[in-house]
């Protein structure tokens, strides 16, 4: 093993996935043929799917399922907690028990630019584009464009990505 790479053993990769140096892998699921660049996270229980790509730097947490085809700009963050806290009610650290994971679905051949920020309990849809440093805090439909804080559909485009098998 690259002493560059963290990669668990409990990690599934598939066929021809390429990792850059520095990636930090535990507990997920990463389809065949797909990318992770530099610095990326990706969490337990955390799916990537097919002939994807993940730009450096980005954060995938424990909950967020990624179908094939989808592109993860650089510096992109998954939340997975509507309200994180650090201490239970009676001062102790909070532990897995103590709080429920809070799923992610970006759906296949969506793209997310660089610096957003994508917030739990949503679906990203099919063939979606979020711009560059959106927070998304709501579904995006399928075919939509969305930008800002928070995001905002701005129009819609025609589907056009095909995976390839």
């Amino acid at each position: 093993m690259n002493p560059y790479r963290c990669i668990a053993p409990d990690v599934q990769l598939g066929k021809d996935v390429k990792l850059s140096q520095f990636v930090n892998l535990y507990g997920c699921e990463v389809g065949d043929h797909t990318k992770i660049g530099a610095f990326v996270e990706i969490q337990k229980n955390a799916k990537i799917g097919r002939s994807c790509k993940i730009s450096s730097h980005s954060f995938i947490c424990e909950g967020v399922t990624i179908e094939d085809g989808v592109f993860v700009g650089h510096g992109v963050t998954f939340i997975n907690d509507s309200y994180p806290r650090s201490t239970t009610s009676g001062g102790a650290l909070q532990t897995e028990k103590d709080w429920k994971v809070e799923a992610t679905l970006v759906k296949k051949g969506a793209s997310i630019g660089s610096g957003a920020t994508i917030l739990s309990n949503l679906i990203i849809g099919e063939n979606a584009l979020v711009g560059a440093g959106s927070v998304v805090t709501r579904d995006v439909p399928a075919n939509a464009i969305v930008a800002g804080n928070p995001a905002r559909t701005l129009r819609f485009i025609a589907p056009q990505l095909k995976v390839a098998k």
